[in-house]
């Protein structure tokens, strides 16, 4: 890793993006006008002592996690981000790999929902970015590791996030399986996804036995009424609608209720309720 030139980089760029061009209020005194070092590591996910070292050159071989949760926050292109994977010490993810990358367009997508909650995850159904609605809704800001994957959540740990009856969570569970094979078949060269087919046959007896079935069904991707029972604001009833990015295999979840309603009453204080807990 080219340490003194990737905290280099790393500080141009984050001296270049604008607080409101990622949903950030601009107010108070700034010695620049770009981020703080705070606030970048908020965006990307790592803690500002871990961002200072890497600035500073003090850390070296961060992960392709972290280097692509930095690019995500930094807004690079795609010149730039690979930039910052090779002053990393990575190869920016080929062709071959499941990508978790967000592009800038659907980068600039998310940011203009920030009144419903959503969640983006990629082939292998790993969590790659919620948004506060989502966290405050889910406390999927409290998930780590494989618990950020959504096969393991609903077929080897705690179930979806949203209630389900029986019948629909045994539909959900065959659906996103199915989902996990089709990537599995499309990245064969890709490490990480048979790791984590390998995890989960030795957790799941479940897994198992439906990864061996021959009668799987595609999960469904149509709109969903969906409900969720939160501690503060009581059960809410939301719609769900997932848009794909094909060229990049991203799956955006987008929650949202009828204006005016109770839902969306429900909705608003569950995500205040979210933002103070964080705060």
């Amino acid at each position: 890793m080219e340490s003194r030139e990737f905290g280099q980089s790393v500080r141009r760029w984050r001296d270049r993006v604008a607080p409101a061009a990622v949903g950030l209020p601009q107010g108070g005194r700034r010695r620049a006008a770009g981020l703080r070092r705070e606030e970048l590591a908020g965006l990307a996910g790592i803690s500002v002592d871990y961002l200072t070292r890497l600035e500073q050159g003090r850390a070296t071989s961060p992960s392709a996690q972290v280097l692509e949760a930095l690019a995500r926050a930094l807004r690079l292109s795609d010149p730039e981000r690979e930039l910052l994977f090779r002053l990393g010490g990575q190869a920016a993810p080929g062709r071959g790999l499941v990508s978790s990358r967000v592009p800038p367009s659907v980068q600039r997508l998310l940011d203009r929902l920030t009144g419903n909650p959503v969640v983006v995850y990629d082939a292998m159904w790993n969590l790659v970015i919620a948004n506060a609605g989502y966290e405050a809704l889910t406390g999927a800001s409290a998930w780590q590791g494989i618990e950020r994957n959504g096969v393991w959540r609903n077929v080897v740990g705690p179930g979806p996030a949203a209630v389900h009856t029986p019948e629909q969570l045994a539909e959900q569970q065959e659906g996103i399986v199915a989902d996990l094979r089709l990537t599995a078949a499309k990245y064969p060269e890709d490490p990480r996804v048979r790791r984590l087919v390998a995890e989960l046959r030795r957790q799941s007896p479940l897994f198992t036995r439906l990864w061996d079935s021959s009668e799987l069904r595609a999960h469904d991707d149509r709109s969903r009424h969906k409900y969720f029972d939160h501690p503060g604001a009581g059960r809410i009833g939301l719609d769900c609608d997932t848009l794909v990015v094909a060229g990049d295999d991203l799956r955006i979840m987008v929650y949202s209720a009828e204006p005016g309603s109770e839902d969306a009453e429900r909705l608003e204080l569950a995500i205040v309720l979210g933002t103070q807990s964080l705060a």
